[in-house]
C-alpha cells in the first residue's frame, strides 16, 4: 500500500480536527471531505481508524516533517 508523505497526511489531519474541534452543528462538507480523504489515504473505512492509522505513522515518521505542506498554486 502506497503511504501519503508525512507532511501531506499531517495537513489533512491538522485541518480535520481543527474543524471538528470548532464544529457548530452545522453539517460542513469540508469536514465529510477530509474524512474521506483520511480514510483513502490510510485504507480505513471509519475516520476514528484513519486518526489512529495516520497519527501512528506520522510519530514513527519523526519530527523532523514539516508542520505545514506547500499548497499548489490556484489555476
Amino acid at each position: 500500500m502506497l503511504k501519503p508523505h508525512p507532511t501531506v497526511l499531517r495537513r489533512l489531519v491538522e485541518e480535520y480536527e481543527a474543524l471538528t474541534a470548532t464544529a457548530t452543528g452545522v453539517a460542513d462538507p469540508r469536514t465529510a471531505d477530509l474524512a474521506y480523504t483520511l480514510c483513502v489515504s490510510t485504507g480505513t473505512r471509519d475516520v476514528r481508524q484513519a486518526l489512529a492509522t495516520a497519527h501512528r505513522w506520522l510519530a514513527s515518521a519523526g519530527p523532523d516533517v514539516p508542520r505545514t505542506a506547500a499548497r499548489p498554486a490556484a489555476v
